[in-house]
């Protein structure tokens, strides 16, 4: 279970590399791609905080997100100098990003629901009696 402080500074970290990756870096892997951080896990000492990683683009999938990857590692630097910057604290985390698949995950539970074939339940019609109050019992 995440503590308050390590919770709220995973949201400030998500919040501040959300609106450099809008404004601010430049880096022409990340460019033409929805890259979105889905969640930021931060260790108990506040040394270290995971980012989690959505990236949609067109064309192979593997190749554009080992990209994506390549480009947040290379711009880890000026992420954590604007967590420095905007949240005050002794020691700025060491970021590290890794892809969510929560998503894929997420349709291939979907695709595996529809394979089923099963068929949704009809509500039970409720007779006049129990609708105007006048029940058996």
């Amino acid at each position: 279970m995440k503590g308050h402080r390590t919770g709220r500074l995973g949201e400030e970290i998500k919040k501040i590399v959300s609106g450099m990756l809008i404004s601010e870096v430049k880096d022409p892997r990340l460019s033409g791609r929805i890259v979105s951080i889905t969640d930021v896990d931060v260790s108990r000492d506040g040394s270290y905080a995971t980012c989690y990683v959505s990236a949609m683009a067109s064309g192979d999938a593997e190749v554009a997100n080992e990209e994506v990857l390549e480009g947040l590692k290379s711009a880890t630097g000026l992420f954590r100098k604007e967590i420095g910057r905007q949240v005050k604290l002794r020691r700025v985390p060491e970021l590290t990003f890794k892809l969510d698949g929560s998503l894929e995950y997420g349709l291939h539970i979907e695709e595996v629901l529809k394979g089923l074939d099963i068929k949704p339940e009809e509500p039970e019609e409720e007779s006049e009696e129990t609708i105007n109050g006048e029940d058996d019992e």
